[in-house]
């Protein structure tokens, strides 16, 4: 991992064996399967569902500030503490949470490497008792935008040469082909993808064992398509989750500095009236 341009943003399973008892430091689950954590978990690990805990349930949001700051709270999270997050799914829903806690300002927050697939492959304890956490008080920053696009942005991107946009569905919802991935109801009226967007699938970043591809890989993956970060860099998806994980391997892995993630995404693109659309 030493050769990521921000090699401290990941741990690896075997560093969350060994520091899993630190009382400096939080280990939490977020899964796209939101059963999965009580199915067994790493011991002493928190479980955030992504649907209720990291999103507005009244509005189509991220989580509100006083939401974010109490289930942090709850989950035994100060400022201080050092958060370690994985999930299911290569991390996909780990790399949401973390994007989220760094609009709020968490300093201190990485992802296990190889998330939840490489803990059970190496035959790694489980538990399924919850957590025992003792509450503290958690105060989170005025949020920083300046790692989330919107519909301006996008809009605005289509029509100049100066922003590159990367499509991180699959070829099939790329092409229009399906409109979402099977079993997950948030869709579009439309199917295809935002003019001018380049397709680099959120999942080639990753190895078979869930742990994300090397510095020279990655780069050799995006410069293939013609992504140097040269220019400012938009990831977008579906409904920003898996561009989130696009985002993070783009800034962290990478170190390019202009990257936002678009969590309006294709729900929002797909469903507006006049968009254009590319197939």
């Amino acid at each position: 991992m030493a050769d990521y341009a921000h090699p401290e943003m990941l741990v690896s399973t075997q560093w969350v064996e060994e520091n899993k008892d630190d009382p400096n430091v939080a280990i939490v689950e977020v899964d796209v399967d939101t059963k999965a954590y009580d199915e067994g978990h790493v011991p002493g690990a928190v479980g955030w569902a992504w649907d209720t805990q990291l999103c507005d349930t009244h509005q189509r949001d991220i989580a509100p500030r006083e939401n974010f700051e109490k289930l942090l709270g709850e989950s035994g999270i100060d400022n201080g503490t050092s958060v370690i997050l994985y999930g299911d799914n290569n991390n996909w829903f780990a790399a949401w949470a973390l994007w989220q806690l760094k609009i709020y300002g968490h300093q201190d927050v990485r992802i296990m490497n190889g998330g939840r697939a490489k803990w059970l492959e190496e035959g790694r304890e489980l538990s399924t008792d919850a957590a025992d956490v003792s509450a503290k008080f958690y105060s989170a920053s005025d949020p920083d935008f300046s790692i989330r696009s919107y519909l301006p942005d996008v809009q605005k991107a289509t029509q100049e040469s100066t922003v590159e946009l990367v499509d991180v569905r699959s070829p099939q919802e790329f092409t229009g082909e399906v409109l979402s991935p099977p079993g997950l109801p948030e869709t579009c009226q439309r199917g295809g993808h935002i003019p001018g967007a380049s397709s680099i699938t959120w999942a080639k970043a990753c190895n078979e064992d869930g742990t994300f591809k090397s510095f020279d890989d990655l780069k050799a993956l995006y410069e293939g398509a013609g992504i140097t970060g040269t220019k400012p860099i938009i990831a977008y998806c579906r409904i920003g989750e898996r561009s989130s994980h696009s985002w993070f391997v783009l800034k962290y892995l990478l170190g390019y500095d202009n990257v936002t993630n678009y969590d309006g995404s294709w729900t929002e693109w797909g469903n507006l009236v006049g968009a254009e659309i590319e197939k």
